[in-house]
C-alpha cells in the first residue's frame, strides 16, 4: 500500500510522503488565497469555499486566518460561522452540521501520532474522522481530537478539549471535557 492509501485506511502512514504532503502544500496554497480576500468581500469568501472544500452549504463564513491540511475533507452544512483563527487538519474526513458556531482559536484535529518515539521518529501518523452535528457551538480556544463524534445540540465551553464522543444535547467543559449537565432541545418545542 502507498502512505496515502493507508491514511485513507486509517492505518499508520508516513506524513510526510510526497503524496501526502501535496495535499498539505495545495491546502496551503489555497488558505493563503483565501485569507488573502477582501474581509468584506462575502461572495467572494464564499466561491472561494466552495471550490477549496468538500462541500459548503448556504450562508458559510470563515473568518480569517483559516488553516486546514486539505480542504477537500470538509464538509459544512447550512449556516456555519467558523470565527478567527480556525484550523482544521483534516487528512479523514470533517463532516460539520447545519447551524454550526465555532469559536477563535479552534483546533479540531483528525490526526494523532504514535505514543512510541521510534514511531514518531519514523514520521507516523494515524487519521480518524469527526462529526460535527447540528445546531452545536463550540466556544474559543477548543480543541476536538480525532475521531471524536459530537451530537446536535451540543454547547463545548471555551477552553475544552473534546477527547470522546458527546451525546445530543449535552453542555460539555474541561480538559479532558466531560458533562456538565444536559441542555433542552426547543427547536422540538
Amino acid at each position: 500500500m502507498t502512505e496515502l492509501e493507508k491514511l485513507k485506511a486509517g492505518l499508520e502512514y508516513c506524513y510526510d510522503d510526497p503524496e501526502v504532503d501535496a495535499l498539505k502544500q495545495r491546502a496551503i496554497v489555497m488558505c493563503k488565497a483565501y485569507n488573502a480576500i477582501d474581509d468584506t468581500d462575502y461572495e467572494a469568501q464564499y466561491l472561494h469555499l466552495q471550490n477549496m472544500l468538500g462541500s459548503v452549504g448556504e450562508k458559510v463564513w470563515i473568518a480569517k486566518t483559516f488553516n486546514c491540511d486539505n480542504g477537500k475533507n470538509i464538509f459544512i452544512g447550512n449556516n456555519f460561522t467558523g470565527n478567527y483563527n480556525l484550523t482544521v487538519l483534516d487528512l479523514r474526513e470533517v463532516h460539520i452540521g447545519n447551524n454550526v458556531m465555532i469559536g477563535p482559536n479552534t483546533l479540531i484535529t483528525t490526526v494523532g501520532h504514535p505514543l512510541s518515539p521510534m514511531g514518531r521518529r519514523r514520521h507516523l501518523g494515524i487519521v480518524k474522522p469527526i462529526v460535527i452535528g447540528n445546531d452545536v457551538w463550540i466556544g474559543g480556544n477548543v480543541t476536538v481530537l480525532p475521531g471524536v463524534h459530537i451530537g446536535n445540540n451540543v454547547v463545548v465551553a471555551a477552553d475544552a478539549v473534546v477527547a470522546k464522543d458527546v451525546p445530543h444535547n449535552t453542555l460539555v467543559g474541561g480538559v479532558p471535557a466531560k458533562e456538565l449537565r444536559q441542555l433542552e432541545d426547543d427547536t422540538l418545542l
